[in-house]
Formats: structure tokens, sequence, C-alpha cells
């Protein structure tokens, strides 16, 4: 996830783990476990943020310090993925330290506009200091991530478009899509999103400029309301993101609503980021 100069490098970590076994799937990343709907979602983010975090493996081809790992409490186990701030490699565009609770800000966003794109995420300690902690996936591997990068027809495909915008996610890249067995499309790595300035970079640009869809409008306009001063998500983002990257989401939110169409590439920024798988 080069951009434009970012480094390779970043501060020291313990020996490298073991490569995870990766059950049935390609990527971090998660979904409501059985039965979690709307009343035990609580019970999932309780689980994933105050059960014992066991270190399984560690992801080698992610960019920062992934691990693979199982959480367990009284209500069960799970296995998810956990990223320390330990581990975040330094980008000349965004401050050392953020991303983790930039991943928790877009599950917050997600859920908030009941799009449910990105997986449980928590912010918790672990073995190596705190991050994030986010669901694990298994990914349907019958589905063809290029052949799905690039449809039109596909309504969970054109809602992560959406939700991109709104957050400015500067790194939707096809592996980021997983879509499960059940046939839902979630996304991970939020790390590099809500920037202040328009950074967006997409594999997902095939509708610029089209008629938004009514769901999509409808679920900006309740955005609008919960991003007020002192509304639940606005105080959400306020532990994450700094006050002009939070009057940001507001104005590009404003700005979908009120136009009612998917944005353009930026001018002035790579469109589509590379490698874009």
């Amino acid at each position: 996830m080069s951009a434009r100069g970012r480094t390779a490098t970043g501060p020291g970590m313990a020996d490298p783990l073991p490569r995870a076994s990766q059950p049935g799937g390609s990527r971090a990343g998660g979904s409501p476990a059985p039965g979690a709907g709307a009343a035990g979602e609580p019970a999932l983010l309780d689980l994933l943020e105050t059960g014992e975090l066991e270190v399984a493996g560690r992801l080698v081809d992610a960019s920062n310090l992934t691990m693979y790992c199982t959480v367990t409490g009284p209500a069960g186990s799970v296995s998810c993925v956990y990223k320390p701030v330990a581990g975040e490699r330094p980008l000349w565009d965004f401050p050392l330290g953020t991303l983790a609770g930039r991943e928790v800000a877009a599950y917050a966003v997600s859920r908030a506009a009941g799009w449910n794109v990105v997986p449980p995420t928590v912010y918790r300690e672990g073995p190596f200091g705190p991050g994030m902690c986010q669901l694990w996936i298994d990914t349907d591997d019958a589905v063809d991530l290029v052949q799905l990068s690039r449809r039109t027809d596909h309504a969970g495909l054109r809602q992560m478009a959406v939700f991109d915008a709104v957050v400015n996610n500067a790194d939707r890249k096809i592996g980021h899509l997983l879509p499960d067995a059940g046939g839902h499309l979630y996304g991970c790595d939020h790390g590099v999103c809500f920037g202040a300035e328009y950074k967006l970079r997409t594999v997902l640009w095939q509708w610029r400029g089209k008629k938004l869809p009514g769901k999509a409008v409808a679920a900006l306009e309740h955005l609008s309301s919960e991003l007020l001063p002192g509304a639940a998500l606005s105080r959400e983002l306020d532990r994450w993101l700094e006050p002009a990257e939070i009057d940001a989401t507001r104005a590009r939110v404003a700005l979908l609503a009120e136009h009612k169409v998917h944005p353009f590439p930026p001018a002035d920024w790579p469109a589509v980021p590379w490698p874009p798988i």
C-alpha cells in the first residue's frame, strides 16, 4: 500500500511468529458470529474487547504487524485479527499510532449507517500492547475477487463504494473484499481512512457520477444526524480522529446527500491503490 513515498520501515518488533493457518478464507476481517444479530452483537463486541487473546500466528503479507488470534470468554471463543499500534509502520500522510483507532472509527460509521460492511471491531490491550481487534471471516473461496470488484449489479459492492466515499478510504484494494459463504460482503483494512484532504483511492470506480441508490441517500441522511456534535457517532469519532477529520467527514456526507451521486476520482491524487490486489 505504497503511495507517494510511504515508508517501508517501522518500529522494531518481536521475532516473527509462525504464519497463521487461515481457516477457510484468505484474510483478516470478520462477520457477525452465528446468532450475532442486533441482540448478539454487543455480546460479541464484549468478547472481542475483554476475552483472553491468544496469538496463533502472524499474517506475513500484511503491511503492518497483523496477528491471527483466538479470543475466549464465558460466551465462547472466536477467531480474530489483532493489529497492535506498536506494529504500525510510519506513513507520511497519517499520524503515527492512529491506524488502529481509524479501523474502530470505520466500524462505527458502518454500524451507524446500517451498512455492516466492516466486521465487528474494538480497541483493546493485547500481548504487544493496545491495538485493534476484529472478528475473522471465513471467505467464500469460490468467489473470484477480481470479477467481483468489476461488477456493476452487486448491491453490497455498491454500498461499500458509498461507505468508502464517506470515510475517504485511501486503500480499497481487491484483496480487501471479504465475501462470506452466506453472500454478504465485508471489507477490511480501514486504517488509512478519514484523512481531512480528499484522497479516495479505490478499485470501485464503476459508479462514478451515477445517481446514488435511494437506500444510500437515506443512510447518508441518517449519518448526517448521527454526526451532529454531541450525537453518539460524533462522540465515538472524537475518540479516534482529529476535529478537522470529523468536520471533513461531515462535509463529505453532506455533499453526497445533497448531490446524490457517486463521487469522481480526485484530480491530484492516484485514483487506484497500487498494487490493486
